[in-house]
C-alpha cells in the first residue's frame, strides 16, 4: 500500500481549524461522531467525489482514482474537523508508517489544542 498526503484535504483541515471549526471532541469518540455510509454517499452525491476526498488526508494510490477504497485518514464530518478523528488517523498513521501523514495529522492536533508540534 503506498499511501501519499493529501495536500488539498490539508488546506481545507488547516482552514477549518484557523477558522475554528472544529468539535473538540475526546479520543475515542470517532467511532460514534464518524459519518455513517448513508452520510457519505449522500455527501458524494450532492458534492461528488473531489470533494469527498477533500476530508481524507491520505490517499492509497494503489487503489482505484475516483473509488472510496482510495481514501483514508478522515478527519471530520463534512461540516467540521473532530479533534477525535485526527487523534485516531494519527495513531494508524504512525503504526502503519505513514509518515507524512502522521506529521500532517500531529500538526492539525497541535493547532487545535494549541500546542507546538
Amino acid at each position: 500500500m503506498t499511501v501519499r498526503l493529501n495536500q488539498d484535504a490539508l488546506a481545507l483541515a488547516r482552514r477549518l481549524v484557523r477558522e475554528n471549526d472544529v468539535v473538540r471532541d475526546e479520543r475515542d469518540d470517532w467511532s460514534e461522531h464518524a459519518p455513517s455510509t448513508d452520510e457519505e454517499n449522500a455527501f458524494i452525491e450532492k458534492h461528488g467525489m473531489a470533494e469527498f476526498a477533500k476530508w481524507h488526508l491520505g490517499e492509497d494510490t494503489d487503489e482505484t482514482e475516483g473509488t472510496k477504497g482510495r481514501l483514508k485518514f478522515p478527519y471530520g464530518d463534512f461540516r467540521k474537523v473532530h479533534r477525535c478523528a485526527v487523534i485516531s488517523g494519527e495513531s494508524r498513521a504512525g503504526q502503519y508508517k505513514h509518515e507524512s501523514v502522521e506529521k500532517a495529522l500531529r500538526e492539525l492536533l497541535a493547532d487545535i489544542d494549541g500546542t507546538d508540534s
